[in-house]
């Protein structure tokens, strides 16, 4: 079945059921069909056919969701991408995607009017939500003729393009048929026992593997979609009082922001029944405190990418804080020997409790088919019909995965191999420290040195304090930081991603009221 059918059959299931809330924007699904068929209208009339990209350049809103709904009415191929993307990322994926049609809104409008000057690009082309900006207004395409349903597209065809944020170089596209997305989706629905009509916060970007497979979701159970356009903690607690929302699908840090406002204790968070992370590790201290503060019935980590949704899922974080869990039920998984010049092979496979590259076989229906136009990048990780995720893992004796860090994050110190995850978990265990990240440095003596950026919870906060807290703890002693740098924030994603390399780099803001030993 396409996504057209799909959407088609969440309408002719439950017509009136709340599909889509954003602000004043309320839609049952008998609504929101009738917008997105107009829009599909007014977007073939632009042009936009079947195989043909549409990019879209927005932040989280209903236009933004039509917009995907409509490409899959016409078989075309939505590709989101970055708001927050410069106008240098944004020309290159103009580029690179050769989209037949281009949307974008105020929120992206310097940076995609940046990235066409002197593109060729015809203003014929671009759609525009918010106001003064050039192009097909979105208004005009709700005023179209509608099409009379879904244009049925094999289930082999693309139907989305995701651009990997990436950390190193250029974005790269990860094209996803229709087949690999529905199963996606139905993966996540049984591993979380998500139910009929539970609503969802949907406040991950749209452009992130995660936002997407909310909103794809969230129809299938013909369950509302309760839009963000921006994270901010207060405004999540408000809206899941107001709507009722029954799962969170987050990044640990929206949820180190949300358990930590001061407004938590009297918002009424009863309906929250599933709660999910996934893009970064969460810390043991915080996956407590989603436990004892949301009282959930599901609690997961859910570890996968947007080239394969599902790796392995953990839903039984209180017996094994930190666990990413068994393999999900499209899915193998194996260590094997870590090669960062990318020679390993899937059959070098490690015992329980050695650390390895994560690797994960490519028969799942969850999986893409390789990169958009990248030919090198498929060389280095599709191998022998394994994709090497360039994570390092260990199974525990249970057969259970435990992640450690990326393979390009991994320290060596001394000849010592540390994982900068196991030193940011101690460092979250003290209530000095809001927010920790670790990274290493060049040093002369030690090759690398061992460097923990944090934000302090506390004017009491020291680098004394902290090592003294390290060394009592079951930390290895060789893996104790051996400079703090106190900053104002750490840096991160759109999506909520940890950006160690911006700290390798020195891209970030020093606290002044604490002193540094770096």
């Amino acid at each position: 079945m396409d996504l057209g059918t799909t959407f088609d059959a969440a309408v002719a299931r439950q017509p009136n059921a709340l599909a889509l809330v954003d602000g004043a924007i309320r839609r049952d699904f008998t609504s929101w069909q009738d917008d997105i068929r107009r829009i599909a209208g007014g977007l073939s009339v632009m042009g936009l056919k079947r195989d043909d990209r549409l990019v879209c350049v927005m932040a989280n809103r209903y236009e933004m969701a039509a917009l995907y709904w409509a490409c899959q009415m016409l078989a075309a191929v939505f590709t989101p991408f970055n708001w927050r993307a410069t106008a240098d990322d944004v020309a290159f994926v103009l580029r690179d995607a050769d989209p037949r049609l281009i949307a974008f809104d105020d929120a992206a409008g310097d940076s995609v009017l940046a990235a066409l000057e002197g593109s060729g690009i015809s203003n014929d082309i671009l759609i525009s939500a918010g106001g003064g900006l050039p192009g097909t207004s979105f208004a005009d395409l709700l005023s179209s003729d509608p099409v009379t349903g879904p244009a049925g597209a094999e289930d082999n065809e693309i139907c989305l393009m995701l651009y990997t944020s990436g950390t190193t170089g250029r974005p790269k596209g990860v094209p996803r048929s229709h087949r690999a997305e529905r199963t996606a989706a139905a993966s996540v629905i049984a591993h979380l026992r998500y139910q009929f009509g539970d609503s969802a916060l949907g406040v991950m970007p749209l452009f992130h593997t995660m936002g997407i497979r909310i909103l794809l979701c969230s129809t299938m159970i013909n369950g509302a979609l309760i839009n963000m356009r921006g994270f901010n903690a207060a405004e999540a607690l408000q809206l899941i009082e107001a709507e009722k929302i029954n799962s969170l699908f987050l990044v640990p840090t929206m949820f180190h922001d949300m358990l930590g406002h001061d407004s938590l204790a009297a918002t009424d968070v009863s309906t929250v029944r599933n709660v999910a992370y996934a893009g970064m590790s969460m810390t043991s201290e915080l996956e407590r405190r989603c436990i004892d503060l949301l009282h959930p019935k599901v609690l997961a980590n859910y570890y996968g990418s947007s080239e394969i949704f599902t790796f392995t899922v953990c839903d039984h974080l209180d017996k094994k804080p930190g666990a990413a869990g068994w393999p999900g039920i499209n899915q193998m998984i194996r260590v094997v020997r870590a090669d960062p010049d990318g020679k390993a092979s899937p059959d070098e496979v490690l015992a329980p409790n050695e650390i390895g590259e994560v690797i994960a076989t490519m028969q799942s229906p969850e999986a893409f088919s390789g990169y958009w136009n990248q030919p090198d990048a498929d060389a280095k990780a599709i191998r022998d019909g394994w994709y090497f995720t360039g994570d390092l893992g260990y199974f525990d004796d249970d057969g259970e995965l435990f992640l450690a860090g990326r393979t390009d994050d991994m320290i060596i110190s001394g000849g010592e191999n540390i994982h900068p995850e196991e030193v940011e978990d101690t460092l979250s265990d003290c209530d000095l420290v809001s927010a920790a990240a670790v990274v290493g440095l060049p040093d002369e003596r030690w090759g690398q040195k061992v460097v923990a950026f944090i934000e302090a919870a506390s004017e009491k906060a020291t680098a004394e304090a902290l090592d003294a807290f390290c060394t009592e703890s079951t930390l290895a002693r060789f893996k104790r930081p051996r400079a703090y740098v106190f900053v104002e924030a750490l840096p991160k994603s759109a999506s909520g991603k940890l950006l160690r390399r911006h700290l390798r780099g020195g891209d970030y803001a020093v606290s002044p009221d604490f002193e540094n030993t770096l």
